[in-house]
């Protein structure tokens, strides 16, 4: 432990990671966000209905805090690829530097811009000019999501270009966007967005379900959690096999970490599952394992006797952190198992008509798993990416650059400052985005009335 304190690498990694970590929470409940005050716009536009107003207005604020907290999280972000990951940047710039630019061009100030309009207009402009600038805000946050994928997946499986004289050299930026990872990734990643959004919005409103409050409001927000996050959720395992299937082919010595598998399976022989397993990296074994026969290569290959490489035919220095990614994976996928169990059960109330402003509050168990259920719809996206990216590891880029060879020459005492200074400002971050959250819910959404001069049809 004190060896590594003394570490700048090391300590430039954590704080790379606990920045990413903290962000990430607010492009997560942005775009999720979005999408829910889009539909309940698009529906108020369509029916002239308030509640559906009330639902738009009132989570917009939530919106417009997260955004905040996502911009102020994100600027540190992008200054360590300069003042910690100097030589990465230096390496891939010529390729990456672009694309972070063209995200902050294109996706970042769409949404910016329209933003402005949204949460300014309810009132000035008509319902169907509001509705576009809505929609521009939610175009604005998917891009953003879209072009931060190509990149991370870009280091992932990177193309389009090669090594040169230790720089990367683009021969076709198609290709690099392109790449392999990307079709897989994206989509996978913006399902967790939706996905997390949702049970975070079922748990807010099972919280007050709880303690009767404001009823019709949460009720419908509940339902919309039951019904759209057991549909993603169940989408997002479908994804994750298509991603499964591609580290397989891209990334061996990911899966085989992710799974503590350590012997290729020969032909004829179908690659085993380890539900549990306490991995000893130092004597290539796992001390103690419960294993399912076959499972693995069905998973990786979609054929039981499907080939699986073990960790024992990849080079030790080459290897990922195994039972960091082992467990990660195991949490997200428990978690994400629990959410569509946790939908299934709201659909089953809602069928038997458990789910009216009169019986709502009965069902305790229910609305009581929800909540708890909410925290961890994050961890989820957590433990996702602990294991998309410490599963890459040694590489920053696969196959090609080193991330011990590409940190900053900083020292120690600098690195560390610089990171408690970081925990201390998200600390405070967290405390005002929880305070002012705490009071918007107080508040409650009785004062979000739809104004006489924004009926429909009538500009004010």
């Amino acid at each position: 432990m004190v060896h590594t304190l003394t570490d700048y690498i090391f300590l430039s990694r954590v704080q790379f990671a606990l920045t990413t970590m903290f962000h990430i929470i607010w492009p997560v409940l942005t775009i999720g966000l979005s999408v829910f005050i889009l539909m309940a716009e698009l529906a108020w536009v369509r029916t002239g209905k308030a509640h559906w107003y009330q639902q738009a207005r009132f989570w917009s604020r939530f919106f417009l805090l997260a955004f905040a907290m996502g911009v102020i999280s994100g600027i540190p972000l992008e200054f360590q690829f300069g003042t910690n990951w100097s030589g990465f940047s230096a390496a891939t710039g010529h390729f990456l530097g672009q694309i972070l630019s063209v995200e902050a061009m294109s996706g970042f100030l769409l949404e910016s811009i329209f933003l402005y309009l949204m949460a300014t207009g309810w009132t000035r402009l008509s319902p169907r000019l509001h509705l576009f600038t809505t929609v521009m805000v939610t175009l604005g946050a998917v891009l953003s999501a879209f072009w931060i994928m190509v990149a991370n997946s870009w280091m992932q499986t990177p193309r389009g270009g090669h090594m040169e004289n230790g720089v990367f050299a683009v021969t076709d930026r198609v290709r690099a966007i392109l790449n392999p990872d990307m079709f897989v990734s994206f989509p996978h990643m913006l399902l967790a967005c939706l996905t997390g959004t949702a049970f975070i919005l079922g748990g807010v409103a099972a919280w007050h379900l709880l303690r009767a409050r404001h009823t019709e409001f949460y009720l419908r927000v509940f339902k919309f959690a039951v019904a759209a996050g057991l549909l993603l959720a169940l989408l997002q395992a479908g994804t994750g096999d298509l991603s499964g299937r591609s580290v397989a082919r891209l990334q061996p010595a990911k899966l085989a970490a992710t799974e503590a598998f350590w012997n290729t399976n020969g032909p004829g022989e179908g690659a085993a599952w380890s539900i549990f397993a306490w991995p000893d990296a130092q004597n290539e074994r796992n001390v103690v394992e419960f294993r399912i026969p076959y499972v693995l290569s069905l998973l990786a290959t979609h054929d039981p006797f499907g080939r699986v490489v073990g960790l024992r035919d990849i080079p030790r220095d080459e290897r990922p952190p195994i039972t960091l990614i082992f467990y990660s994976f195991r949490v997200m996928v428990f978690t994400g198992t629990l959410m569509i169990l946790a939908g299934l059960l709201g659909v089953r109330a809602w069928r038997k008509g458990r789910l009216t402003p009169e019986r709502a509050g009965t069902q305790r168990r229910l609305l009581t798993f929800f909540v708890w259920l909410a925290p961890f719809a994050m961890v989820s996206v957590w433990t996702g990416w602990i294991m998309r990216e410490v599963g890459r590891q040694p590489w920053i880029l696969y196959g090609m650059l080193k991330t011990s060879d590409m940190a900053s020459p900083l020292t120690a005492r600098a690195v560390g400052l610089s990171l408690c200074m970081f925990l201390v400002a998200a600390v405070g971050l967290s405390w005002l985005f929880i305070a002012f959250s705490r009071r918007l819910l107080k508040e409650g959404p009785g004062r979000d009335a739809p104004p006489d001069r924004c009926e429909i049809g009538r500009r004010p």
